[in-house]
């Protein structure tokens, strides 16, 4: 980093960061195949035909193959009944072969999202949303056996990058059930002493320039601007919206929920959109279908 005013943040690269977990899985999970002659596997339930859902299904396929994962699919049509994914679920629950099993999200409206989530077993909930993984989250002096992948992911980039997490102010924008609430519990498990803004906070500016490290996870394009950030700051930027864009030939381009340009002139370290935390989210579903099928194979914690 150059001194002065044209000083600009680090780029945290969520793409070589992830690349380096994936290699490392594969390495585990060859030896676990070495020693024990079997291998982890990942199931996928798809429902319908979403283009943007048969995509990051293609990709994490594609990441279980890269790391000797054996991967499982279900394809159910979109005029299915809920008890047909139900079923489906409770099949890759019995089958000793699958140890994660992931339900794509969104389902078609006419099914019930928590319903189905929680007929996963605890052991092959590898996504991390069951009730019992986040009641345990939020305990002290209880894990999870799962965490959830986009969250867990920006822990883990945050720790990669030399962050010292411990005593430091954090505040997570956004307080989802898949990406705030859980990044919030587990900074504070970090001993970060956390703060969460919402859509209901009065002053979000004001408590963002206290932070230390922003989690932005509001899904609002470029919300977290320059001078909600004080000099230094490390920013995770979870966001992910399309703005129009006539320069592009789809029309459109990704922004993340942080106004990256601007706010990268006074933070320390920063996650670009899209390359940050995107590919840690498939290398922590990797990893947690490792650490289920470890548990599974050896009988070891």
């Amino acid at each position: 980093m150059g001194a002065g005013p044209s000083a600009q943040g680090t780029v945290i690269d969520g793409k070589a960061i992830a690349a380096t977990i994936r290699g490392e899985i594969k390495d585990k999970v060859a030896e676990l195949r070495g020693s024990h002659g079997k291998t982890p596997g990942l199931a996928v339930v798809i429902v319908g035909e979403r283009k943007d859902s048969q995509t990051y299904v293609r990709m994490k396929r594609k990441a279980c193959e890269e790391a000797g994962i054996a991967s499982f699919h279900a394809e159910i049509p979109e005029t299915a009944t809920e008890a047909e994914v139900l079923k489906t679920v409770r099949k890759f629950n019995a089958d000793p072969k699958v140890h994660g099993i992931l339900v794509q999200l969104p389902l078609p409206k006419h099914m019930n999202e928590e319903r189905v989530l929680a007929e996963v077993s605890l052991e092959k909930d590898v996504d991390g949303f069951h009730p019992e993984n986040i009641g345990k989250l939020a305990m002290k002096g209880h894990e999870p056996l799962f965490a959830p992948c986009t969250p867990k992911g920006c822990i883990e980039l945050l720790k990669r990058s030399g962050v010292e997490l411990s005593g430091k102010n954090a505040v997570v924008v956004g307080r989802s059930n898949i990406v705030g609430m859980p990044a919030a519990l587990l900074l504070m498990k970090e001993n970060c002493t956390v703060t969460v803004v919402h859509s209901k906070t009065k002053d979000p500016k004001r408590v963002c320039r206290e932070a230390d490290v922003i989690v932005a996870a509001a899904g609002s394009a470029q919300m977290v601007k320059k001078d909600w950030c004080k000099p230094g700051v490390v920013v995770i930027d979870v966001g992910t919206n399309s703005v129009d864009d006539a320069t592009k030939k789809s029309g459109y381009r990704l922004v993340g929920d942080v106004d990256y340009d601007n706010v990268k002139k006074v933070a320390s370290q920063i996650t670009p959109v899209p390359g940050g935390v995107g590919p840690m989210t498939i290398a922590m579903l990797i990893s947690n279908t490792y650490e289920s099928g470890y548990r599974a194979i050896t009988g070891k914690k």
